[in-house]
């Protein structure tokens, strides 16, 4: 699906003549909102629309009349109090006025709804809101009904995700014309709740004929990355992956790193980790090839095997570690690079070929980046793409909504993974997945974005048997086998 800034939404509005004007589409939002209600919440009697002094007030207004004229008991509560701004939007309000309906609700009526709908801010919101329109807000949170958001909750930027301030929590978003970027990914992802798109009768060749900001990419997706392999295949087709990590103490990163890209695929996988670790490794997982690495003399015959190199792991930030890490890079193989691997280029910047692939999460994107970890989370999108841009190459920003990002590619949004993933050890599963499809002949993005999906997916899968607490990152495995065979 694809995902379109405000910008580009504002590029269409600006075209509205072509499909029937302004106040078409503003009538087509405010009705495609009303069926939203109807459709989840049938039973609602007592409707509070609260409408904002914009175009999104005046999709509002659009609500409150189809309501009201369906029998339902409505209030409308305006703000500011006096008349919005636009003409457009006033026009729909005396619309509503005219056909008998009243615009006096106060705060005092949000608590005996039965729905909430929020027309407060539309997508163009970017700021926090002021110290009056935030305690408006935490009252509508504050109400026990379910709040229907318009484009956008209020408060969260459509375009970023970023939630500055005050916020309402929506249990449904339905977004006009196209989907938003923000709203898949970070902070956003606790306001939007379930998020619908209606279409107002745009033509798609109107879309079609504007870049995307990202695209979501869904579960379903896997198939399109993974054909079945021939009857006639062998080992050797499957690549061969090595898995360089594992210092002291840090053992188990690497034998999960090692044993997900079993599971994704790999023909072959080798370790190459402290000799402490080989016992345990072999003992947990016979099908992988350990090997004790002393110095990093030692690994190049088998960086020279390799088609693809899992880097980070557990790799520690000792001698030992920097070592086995610049003889990694100085390979040139296909790379994912996690954990410590990326902690080195934080302290220490070195030269990564193009089809590197960089797994961070957010505070490892902050170190690569030197800012905080806040500032990588208000603005998801566009920390990814500064990544790729400082390190030229494909970068996975973890999280909430996994951003897949290269300088010539649309950003990947992840529509797949879970609170519960939120645990040690992840990272290293998803490290060895990528590069488990990297050496089955992906190409670098469609490695990171398939490999990011496959995780996710196999982490809600997993999540859907016994809950979201309590997750390993071993549970996955099975559901990584099951869902890389679609």
């Amino acid at each position: 699906m694809p995902l379109y800034d405000a910008s580009a939404l504002r590029r269409i509005e600006a075209r509205a003549e072509a499909f029937g004007g302004e106040e078409a589409l503003m009538q087509r939002a405010g009705l495609a909102a009303w069926h939203e209600a109807l459709a989840h919440w049938p039973r609602a009697r007592r409707l509070v629309v609260v409408c904002g002094p914009g175009n999104n007030g005046g999709d509002g207004w659009v609500v409150a009349r189809h309501a009201r004229e369906a029998g339902r008991q409505v209030r409308v509560l305006q703000w500011p109090a006096q008349a919005p701004r636009g003409a457009l939007a006033r026009r729909m309000r005396q619309d509503y006025l005219d056909g008998g309906g009243d615009a006096d609700a106060t705060q005092d009526a949000l608590a005996n709804a039965d729905l909430i709908v929020d027309a407060l801010f539309g997508i163009g919101f970017s700021r926090a809101p002021d110290a009056d329109t935030a305690a408006l807000i935490e009252a509508i949170n504050a109400s026990s009904a379910p709040v229907l958001a318009l484009d956008a909750p209020s408060g969260v930027d459509a375009d970023s995700g970023c939630v500055p301030g005050a916020a309402v929590r929506a249990e449904r978003t339905v977004q006009f014309i196209a989907a938003h970027p923000g709203l898949a990914t970070g902070a956003a992802l606790e306001y939007v709740g379930a998020r619908s798109t209606a279409s107002l009768e745009v033509p798609a060749s109107m879309l079609d004929a504007l870049p995307p900001a990202a695209r979501l990419l869904a579960p379903s997706a896997l198939r399109g990355y993974l054909p079945r392999r021939g009857r006639n295949s062998h080992k050797g087709e499957s690549g061969r992956v090595l898995c360089v990590g594992g210092d002291h103490g840090k053992g188990g990163a690497i034998v999960l790193c090692a044993e997900a890209a079993l599971r994704a695929g790999a023909g072959l996988v080798e370790v190459a980790t402290r000799a402490e670790h080989v016992a345990a490794l072999l003992a947990r997982r016979p099908e992988a090839m350990a090997h004790g690495i002393d110095q990093a003399e030692d690994l190049q015959a088998l960086l020279d095997a390799a088609d693809a190199i899992a880097a980070g792991p557990g790799l520690g930030r000792d001698a030992w570690g920097e070592s086995l890490l610049d003889a990694v890079l100085a390979a040139e193989k296909p790379l994912v690079l996690d954990a410590d691997a990326l902690n080195a280029l934080a302290s220490a910047p070195r030269s990564l070929p193009g089809d590197a692939i960089l797994t961070p999460h957010p505070g490892e994107a902050a170190r690569l980046l030197g800012i905080s970890t806040r500032e990588i989370q208000a603005d998801r999108h566009a920390a990814a793409r500064h990544l790729c841009e400082r390190h030229g190459c494909i970068v996975v920003l973890k999280g909430a909504g996994t951003l897949v990002a290269c300088a010539n590619e649309t950003t990947c949004v992840i529509a797949a993974g879970n609170p519960g993933m939120a645990v040690g050890g992840m990272g290293d599963v998803l490290t060895g997945v990528i590069a488990a499809l990297r050496a089955q002949g992906l190409a670098a993005f469609d490695a990171a974005c398939c490999g990011a999906l496959l995780h996710g997916a196999a982490g809600d899968a997993a999540a859907r048997e016994g809950g979201e607490r309590g997750l390993l990152p071993s549970d996955l495995f099975a559901h990584v086998r099951g869902l890389a065979n679609p």
